[in-house]
């Protein structure tokens, strides 16, 4: 949403300042147009490997949704983590076994849909409940693990943005392209009247124009969106690293579950009244 409000707004903003005192119609050179456009995409596929396209076009969607990540869905995520570690503290570590075997079916997780339906969060959280129960790695161990798992999927999913932002650098000279294309063009026309050559000379330099537009103006800004969605994402796994973590060290779940709730933002983090409520309400179900 906000996305195609800014478009309109720098189109708003390049466009209608340039209308004031120009003719719109100079700007429409539909070959130059197509050139940039085409020399982009190019650019993409030849700068990429199949995993790479494929994971750029996946990604791309998302930035026209809003984000899950909210208050809401990190309580849940809380209350979820409390129950599991709850019944672990209550039945110990073999009564989860189930859950962690067959997350669809487990009557915990199945009570929370939101988190289910993340595949790479559930079976981050079932991974490592898995090495709890079988009690062969200590909390020191199984923190580098997690850490090693969390880099890796931070890079994956910072990789759509990355390709995103070198596609953006590219474009400005794609521009520059089409410009100087249009210039030997104009030169091979020398001998014409200077009106034609003044129209031909100002087409050239639109390809300039567009690329620096379409860079800064409507590819960058899909980067950075990609950016900020994948760093929105991973906070899930800090939270759940130190649960349990917390609860590898002996803290009972209310404060284990205090310590993920440190890591997440500000404005998505719950308060420990607001968290303590909504515990004490479950309960009672």
């Amino acid at each position: 949403m906000f996305l195609i409000i800014g478009y309109v707004i720098i189109l708003a903003a390049a466009l209608g300042t340039y209308a004031v005192h120009g003719s719109l119609a100079a700007l429409w050179v539909p070959t130059e147009y197509i050139a940039i456009v085409g020399l982009a995409i190019g650019g993409f596929v030849a700068g990429n490997g199949p995993k790479a396209i494929k994971g750029t076009i996946a990604a791309l969607p998302a930035i026209f949704k809003g984000s899950p990540y909210n208050k809401a869905y990190y309580v849940d995520v809380l209350c979820m983590l409390y129950e599991i570690l709850a019944k672990v503290r209550k039945e110990g570590l073999m009564s989860i076994e189930g859950d962690i075997e067959n997350p669809e079916g487990s009557p915990i997780l199945s009570k929370y849909p939101a988190f289910t339906a993340d595949h790479h969060a559930v079976d981050f959280l079932c991974d490592y409940l898995r090495m709890m129960v079988g009690g062969n790695l200590n909390a020191f161990e199984i923190e580098n693990l997690m850490d090693i798992e969390m880099e890796t999927h931070h890079h994956e999913a910072h990789m759509p943005a990355h390709v995103v932002s070198k596609v953006a650098d590219g474009v400005p000279a794609f521009g520059i392209v089409v410009a100087v294309m249009g210039v030997v063009n104009v030169m091979g026309s020398v001998g014409s009247p200077p009106a034609v050559l003044g129209k031909m000379i100002g087409g050239a330099l639109v390809g300039t124009f567009l690329g620096i537009l379409i860079a800064y103006g409507f590819v960058e800004p899909v980067a950075k969106l990609l950016e900020q969605k994948a760093a929105e994402e991973g906070t899930i796994y800090k939270c759940i690293k130190m649960v349990l973590l917390a609860s590898m060290s002996g803290y009972a779940p209310q404060v284990a579950i205090e310590f993920g709730r440190k890591t997440l933002d500000s404005h998505s983090r719950p308060s420990f009244t607001e968290l303590e409520e909504e515990l004490k309400a479950r309960k009672g179900k």
